[in-house]
């Protein structure tokens, strides 16, 4: 089917875990149905080592000049190395700052002011990107809408992984439509993370007729994600997000004093682990109380990178057959705010239908 050629804005953990997860998978046998971590062995045609970066932006100088290969690696990344990663031959090119750097992680980023970014679009343009990936801090409004515009100047599809509102801004989602770009957003949802059980207990209570009464999700962390939230006004799309994300599995929404989802706190010895606290107060049959803790342990970027690999493959999809705008099966799916709600299974089988061709998008 040929490659995807692959555009990277954030060249942190999670980068790192989806460079070293194409190399990890290069080998991997085509003729396999099953592979750990992924929906398809093959999705739409494409293999997993049809991914090829071509692009790199980020703003600390650590990252700066570096191979991707090295940069993945360079601090203040602290993800899990699971996969050694050989040269790719694209050096990280400085991008804008923007909003991008919060006050709680001047320190942990390194920017040059000397350093002048590059034209992004121009960029994207000269390495034929197809797919441009914003793996920007939570809170950057202004870069997101950057990379945004970048995209549809330069003519690439858009997966935006944070909890800026793109893909699920009918403002946004008509300019994709116009320039014949796919885009998938927001605010991408874990292989099986925070959100992702959040979502199913709440499913479960649902249709065994347990009204839920009172609930919270806390997560603590020792990443850069996590101490950029620690300036609170970063948070507002993030905790509208992780909350719908949760209300969109009731039948009655509960009043926003009774639900709490959100980051608690960052605790640095923890690095690249997540931590969250789960708690669901209902009421079942005579009213008769029923009460769940839990407690999820994983490593975050790991966790995440799978769904980017399948992502980049319906986006590549979409762009053979031609379809533009929001890809509202795989955005409901693979995120937490996509521009319309469904089930987890009936997302999973609406996916299943778009890559089948079955369904548009």
């Amino acid at each position: 089917m040929g490659e995807i050629k692959v555009a990277l804005v954030g060249i942190g953990n999670c980068a790192s875990s989806l460079v070293q997860g194409v190399e990890y998978y290069r080998d991997a046998d085509e003729n396999s149905p099953y592979v750990s971590g992924l929906m398809h062995n093959v999705l739409g045609g494409y293999r997993i080592r049809d991914i090829k970066f071509v692009a790199a932006f980020d703003v600390d100088k650590r990252k700066i000049g570096k191979d991707l290969s090295e940069a993945v690696f360079s601090p203040p990344n602290c993800t899990v190395k699971f996969q050694e990663v050989s040269k790719i031959g694209i050096e990280v090119l400085k991008g804008p700052v923007l909003d991008g750097v919060a006050e709680t992680t001047k320190e942990s980023f390194l920017v040059d002011g000397k350093q002048l970014p590059v034209d992004v679009a121009k960029v994207l343009k000269k390495a034929k990107a197809e797919v441009l990936i914003s793996y920007l801090p939570v809170g950057s409004e202004e870069a997101t809408k950057y990379y945004a515009e970048c995209c549809l100047e330069a003519g690439v599809a858009y997966i935006n992984a944070i909890p800026v509102f793109i893909a699920s801004e009918p403002s946004w989602v008509k300019r994709f439509e116009e320039k014949g770009l796919p885009c998938i957003g927001d605010d991408i949802k874990s292989q099986v993370g925070a959100t992702i059980v959040h979502r199913t207990l709440t499913k479960l209570f649902e249709d065994r007729g347990v009204k839920v009464i009172k609930t919270y999700q806390l997560n603590v962390g020792g990443n850069t994600d996590f101490q950029n939230m620690l300036e609170r006004k970063r948070l507002a799309s993030k905790k509208i997000s992780k909350t719908e994300a949760v209300q969109s599995q009731m039948k009655e929404r509960m009043d926003d004093a009774d639900i709490h989802i959100g980051p608690s706190d960052y605790i640095p010895w923890l690095k690249d682990n997540k931590v969250c606290f789960i708690r669901m107060e209902g009421r079942k049959f005579g009213d008769v109380p029923l009460t769940i803790d839990l407690r999820l342990s994983v490593e975050d970027s790991p966790n995440s990178a799978g769904i980017m690999v399948d992502a980049i493959r319906c986006c590549k999809v979409a762009l053979d057959r031609k379809v533009s705008g929001v890809l509202k099966s795989p955005s409901s799916y693979f995120m937490k705010h996509p521009i319309e709600q469904y089930s987890d299974s009936e997302a999973k089988t609406r996916v299943e239908e778009f890559i089948e061709g079955k369904r548009e998008r």
